[in-house]
């Protein structure tokens, strides 16, 4: 019996069994569509955290005020270790930086005539727009004049505007705004960033850092400098010139601990993918115990069918069939199933990411790999589904088949 005979045989056999046949695929259909939405989401979530990371700015190094040291255990304060001193000598001091910024966030109050709300307040610097990947969508910026005579003023987040000005999309150009209770004249604001995690990023006034720190908080400290480096090649390169030069600015000697931190974007990514990579894997193993029991479900069909058709077999085997075409036969049958679960699995779970994207707003990606995994994952099922009933099949005594009533 050829492939061909045996698929013809396998199809004709499921059309007599219509109703058992579609229970049988849609065990299947039901685990495919599972996995792939789920793998969907997974994916879809890396690559929107990706992308949220990389919006922050490209190929930065960050560094953080180190933890107080005590006993030898890291402390959970962050020390008051880094100016903007040191921010202007990594500019200066190493060639491969393209830019430098820095700042200094606190929550204050902003008010604005009858209308106030507590938000961010982040003194930067007028290199934070290219650094950060972060520009003004109306009016300008600051500059370095601004810096200099700690000018009185505001460039806005879309969500203050809102809060303010009863409307999102209003430019309050020229507006003078109250924040901790001294007047600052909006000159810009900036463009849409939307939420990371929890926190939105256009919930935020920023002003002049040289401002932040003497007029509205009183500090000489910076709380964040950002770096950023040429190119992603020479990140690891201008880690090590970045950590040397604060060194030897803080005066450290060589025993002694760093008193600040610098992280790698790139390493962050890197997490991250890890992260959500490790929870694409849990959530399509999840909705693989789906296709099992779909699995379990064809065989169950496939020993019932052999029971049924036990006297057809013994015929097949009186007029030549071999126990490998009898075999062949079952397995087909089996196959088939499972294919055809997959296939229109792989529809709903298509449909079912678009669904969740459209109603839900979740991110979600679907590859080709995902898709060929779980036509693949399905096709295995199949072949394991139906073994042991085709090897029971082409294992019957002839005579006693042709016996069975």
């Amino acid at each position: 019996m050829t492939l061909l005979s045996s698929i013809q045989t396998a199809l004709r056999a499921m059309a007599t069994n219509k109703l058992r046949s579609a229970l049988s695929i849609l065990g299947v259909t039901i685990g495919v569509a599972a996995v792939v939405t789920m793998v969907s989401l997974g994916q879809g979530a890396r690559r929107s955290v990706t992308e949220q990371i990389q919006s922050l700015g490209s190929n930065l190094l960050i560094v953080f005020p180190g933890s107080v040291g005590q006993f030898g255990v890291r402390q959970a304060e962050s020390a008051q270790t880094l100016k903007w001193e040191d921010a202007e000598a990594i500019a200066q001091e190493i060639p491969e930086v393209e830019a430098v910024t820095a700042e200094f966030t606190r929550s204050g109050q902003v008010v604005y005539g009858a209308q106030n709300t507590n938000t961010r307040i982040s003194g930067v610097t007028p290199s934070y727009q290219e650094v950060r990947n972060s520009f003004v969508e109306a009016g300008s910026f600051f500059t370095d004049a601004d810096m200099s005579s700690r000018a009185r003023v505001a460039v806005l987040g879309k969500t203050v505007v809102e809060n303010l000005f009863g409307d999102r999309n209003a430019v309050p150009l020229g507006a003078t705004v109250k924040i901790n209770r001294q007047s600052f004249t909006v000159i810009g604001v900036m463009e849409e960033k939307g939420a990371t995690g929890f926190q939105d990023r256009d919930d935020v006034v920023f002003v002049p850092l040289t401002t932040a720190q003497r007029r509205l908080f009183g500090v000489r400290h910076v709380g964040t400098i950002y770096v950023k480096v040429r190119n992603a090649e020479e990140m690891d390169l201008v880690q090590e010139k970045v950590e040397a030069l604060l060194r030897a600015r803080h005066r450290l000697g060589p025993e002694s601990e760093s008193d600040f931190t610098i992280r790698n974007q790139a390493d962050i990514v890197s997490a991250v993918t890890g992260v959500t990579r490790t929870m694409t894997l849990l959530l399509g193993s999840i909705a693989a115990v789906s296709l099992l029991v779909g699995g379990i479900g064809i065989m169950n069909i496939m020993l019932v069918s052999v029971t049924e058709r036990t006297r057809e077999i013994g015929i097949r085997k009186a007029v030549g069939a071999t126990q490998r075409d009898i075999m062949l036969q079952f397995l087909v049958e089996s196959v088939l199933l499972s294919l055809a679960g997959s296939l229109i699995g792989v529809i709903l779970g298509i449909a079912g990411s678009l669904a969740i994207t459209r109603l839900a707003g979740w991110a979600t990606q679907t590859s080709a790999w995902s898709l060929v995994m779980a036509i693949g994952f399905a096709a295995a099922v199949g072949i394991f589904s139906g073994l042991y009933p085709a090897q029971r099949a082409a294992a019957l005594d002839p005579i006693v088949a042709l016996r069975y009533e």
